[in-house]
């Protein structure tokens, strides 16, 4: 009798952890992790169109400029696997105060830059004081929502702050054009600022009671300092599973950075544009794709795991995987391959209506791969969920850091076609590891545990 009831009570006992806020309480803790990503993504997407008025202010080059964007990447990298460890330990909302003052000296030392030496350094302890805010709200996310609610919250979460890629570029060009890309930078350091207080007036510890490792510190002292290796969270990439969908995500990824970070060489010289607030709004397709998909991938990845569990009776996490089809195989590839040969091929306003299309496109395609990914990372590590959204957020980092010097080069020696077309292969190639992924999932995590939750403890 008591081995029949105890899985029973154990499971009732985990259900109710996700009683602990009321329904208008989690809607506020998301509305406040939120608010954190949108500032992270308008201290990144704000400044590549600032980046030609930059080096013209600090007597340098553009390609010297662009530098400091994929240093900000590397900084992201580095910041994302330094929060999530240190949250695992102290808490979210402990290590979202953390953040901030980085966010904000960082912000004011960009503004205040006179070098690109000084643009440099401030822009990486930017960077890394706001890296933290995308796989924290994740976590966050995992820890008051339960695995069959998490998918429609999440895309929500990314839909919100995927609205700073819908304006933040525009708003970076027009502020660069009209005002001063310096009161910018002042302006996104008041903003971490009003967050810090709010945070810390109105944010409750989210993360599940005795988890954390300060809970388990017998002796602690007022100021508890502890060393924890922010490398730590990578090791969860042995697990074959993790890594897979990493890889296939980061390839997805950059088909967006294929088509976004070189606009003003390509579209922009294609088409004679050379105000850089229009540079600037040729990006909100995109980030309107990215909402639009986020808001549909979540409750689809959803719906997917509900009917394949009731079809199979049991719970098999890389069920969720399968909503990424339609992105992954058709809008991703499809998208950036077309906008390279309209580039090439297509002149004039039709050339230029298309290629906002497949930008748009492309924003919809990347995030329906990405949330069910996001998702199912969140599913397989639960205990450790902020540390493997790092993990993959990290490494997509690093990946990207290298990638984006690549763009311009590549884009001059072979042309903006087949540089496209080389990234839509690699799109195809990642939808294919996503396949083997759901196909051969269970053996995979039968291969290397890294602590993987069952259904009655997820």
């Amino acid at each position: 009798m008591v081995s029949e009831e105890s899985p029973l009570l154990a499971s009732t006992v985990h259900e109710a952890i996700y009683d602990r806020f009321v329904p208008d309480q989690k809607r506020w803790i998301v509305f406040h992790v939120s608010f954190v990503g949108l500032l992270s993504i308008f201290v990144q997407a704000t400044f590549v169109p600032s980046i030609p008025q930059i080096a013209k202010d600090l007597d340098s080059t553009h390609t010297a400029v662009s530098l400091a964007f994929s240093l900000s990447i590397l900084a992201s990298a580095i910041g994302a696997l330094v929060w999530t460890a240190y949250s695992s330990f102290y808490g979210r909302q402990s290590i979202y105060l953390w953040g901030m003052p980085f966010l904000c000296v960082g912000s004011c030392g960009v503004a205040l830059s006179t070098s690109l030496q000084s643009l440099l350094f401030w822009r990486f302890v930017q960077a890394f004081g706001c890296a933290g805010a995308l796989p924290l709200g994740t976590g966050v996310i995992g820890d008051i929502y339960k695995l069959e609610e998490r998918g429609t919250v999440i895309g929500i979460f990314f839909g919100v702050i995927l609205l700073g890629h819908v304006v933040a570029p525009f708003l970076g060009g027009a502020a660069t054009q009209y005002w001063s890309w310096r009161n910018l930078h002042y302006c996104l350091a008041a903003w971490g600022l009003v967050e810090m207080v709010l945070v810390y007036l109105s944010f409750p510890e989210t993360s599940h009671p005795g988890t954390l490792g300060i809970d388990k510190v017998t002796r602690r002292r007022w100021i508890h300092l502890t060393w924890v290796n922010p490398l730590s969270s990578l090791w969860l990439l042995r697990s074959p599973n993790l890594f897979a969908v990493m890889l296939a995500s980061a390839l997805m990824i950059n088909t967006a950075y294929v088509l976004l970070v070189p606009m003003a060489y390509t579209i922009g010289i294609r088409y004679e544009i050379t105000s850089e607030a229009i540079i600037g709004a040729c990006f909100l397709p995109n980030g309107l794709g990215g909402f639009t998909g986020a808001l549909v991938a979540g409750p689809l990845s959803d719906i997917v795991v509900k009917r394949w569990r009731e079809r199979r009776g049991v719970w098999c996490p890389e069920d969720r995987l399968r909503a990424t089809w339609i992105g992954g195989l058709i809008m991703v590839p499809l998208s950036i391959g077309a906008s390279g040969l309209i580039t090439t091929y297509i002149g004039g306003p039709i050339g230029l209506a298309l290629n906002i299309l497949c930008i748009y496109a492309n924003g919809v395609g990347v995030e329906s791969v990405l949330n069910p990914i996001n998702s199912y990372n969140v599913d397989i590590t639960h205990s450790r969920s902020a540390e493997a959204t790092a993990a993959c957020m990290a490494s997509w980092s690093l990946i990207m850091s290298a990638t984006t010097t690549l763009i311009i080069p590549s884009i001059e020696r072979i042309g903006v076609a087949w540089t496209d077309i080389i990234a839509a292969v690699l799109a195809i190639i990642g939808q294919g590891i996503i396949f083997l992924t759901i196909r051969y999932g269970d053996r995979m995590r039968a291969s290397t545990d890294v602590g993987f939750p069952t259904m009655e403890n997820n």
